[in-house]
């Protein structure tokens, strides 16, 4: 097993469904979504529906950013005094720079509003990871050396992302992406954000992060090339070897897949290029089919409902194998367990 696991200690979430963790966790278990009508219509005359974050203000741009972050963070460590906040490092997750439409100035005005928004400075090790979709696996990475090679007693790990504006809508709804009453092959937009605190495990029921792997899918979304699903089912096998365990000894999966049929079928393929052993059953969630597709906010709310489920027993079994991708390539799987250790093989 895995000598470098991550316990989570604590997650925050902002969603269209819940502005806490607890409440958006609740929602996604009822299958509950909540799509509204943005200001824009697609090329029939129709309103784009999306998953949009209500606050207290009309908050739009990189200002709703930090305010959703400066939320989901301040739930995350409603544990830790303020005053000793700032000694924490913070690995903040952001849209990657192939976005279309991507919001400016997130690998550094970003962190500095979210900074002003809490009334705190975070430690001089802290970095942006401006990888979408993948951006906690990387930072869970990133995470791992900080606790186990520097020492660091805890890490915080955000997010925050939002698809609802209209320079990455219109690219969208022009490549027929978006989810639409003449195109059901397609995404509903949506936006967020979310935290997790994580350090070495506590020895306490927590979930445990034990496994890593990372993959590039050359066939992606854009591309032409006949999908083989070769960069999930890398990262598949990675975060097992890493782990230590085969998939067939996990119990479900998390993802962060959206609606596209593309993202369904790489999903069905790479599991059916690692599954070795046999199951009854390995249920599938996917929580954007409640809160949209959130971009970088995605990873953070797996772990999260992750975390809710394993803690209020709903959850199919304590292994959980999470994966998510961008439409670039990238592709990251996290193996996750809730407990102290692994499911032992026969």
């Amino acid at each position: 097993m895995n000598e470098r696991l991550l316990g989570v200690r604590a997650t925050g979430l902002v969603t269209s469904v819940g502005l806490s963790a607890p409440t958006a966790c609740a929602a996604m278990r009822a299958k509950l979504s909540n799509p509204t009508e943005t200001r824009f219509i697609d090329h029939t005359g129709e309103w784009i529906m999306a998953h949009e974050v209500p606050l207290e203000q009309p908050w739009r741009g990189r200002r709703k950013l930090a305010r959703m972050a400066a939320m989901a963070i301040d739930e995350c460590l409603a544990s830790v005094e303020p005053g000793a906040r700032g000694g924490i490092a913070l690995i903040l997750c952001v849209a990657e720079q192939a976005r279309p439409g991507r919001i400016e100035g997130l690998e550094d005005q970003l962190f500095l509003e979210i900074e002003a928004e809490l009334g705190c400075r975070f430690a001089d090790s802290s970095l942006v990871i401006a990888q979408g979709r993948v951006g906690l696996a990387l930072a869970l990475a990133q995470a791992r050396k900080l606790v186990h090679e520097q020492g660091l007693a805890q890490v915080l790990i955000a997010a925050t992302d939002s698809l609802l504006h209209w320079p990455t809508l219109s690219i969208y709804e022009s490549a027929s992406r978006l989810l639409t009453a003449d195109n059901s092959n397609g995404f509903m937009p949506g936006e967020g954000a979310g935290a997790i605190l994580v350090g070495k495990p506590s020895g306490a029921p927590e979930l445990l992060c034990a496994g890593l792997g990372f993959g590039v899918e050359r066939a992606h979304v854009e591309s032409e090339e006949p999908l083989r699903a070769e960069g999930l089912s890398t990262a598949f096998r990675q975060a097992l070897a890493d782990a230590g365990c085969e998939l067939h000894e996990l119990d479900f999966r998390i993802t962060d897949v959206s609606g596209e049929q593309y993202y369904f079928k790489e999903a069905a393929l790479a599991l059916s290029r690692t599954m070795r052993g046999r199951r009854e059953a390995f249920d599938f969630w996917h929580p954007a089919e409640n809160i949209g597709e959130a971009g970088a906010t995605s990873g953070l709310a797996i772990v999260a409902l992750a975390d809710a489920a394993c803690r209020k027993s709903y959850a199919p079994g304590r292994g959980i194998l999470c994966h998510m991708g961008t439409d670039g390539g990238r592709r990251a799987a996290v193996v996750t367990v809730f407990s102290t250790e692994l499911p032992q093989r026969p």
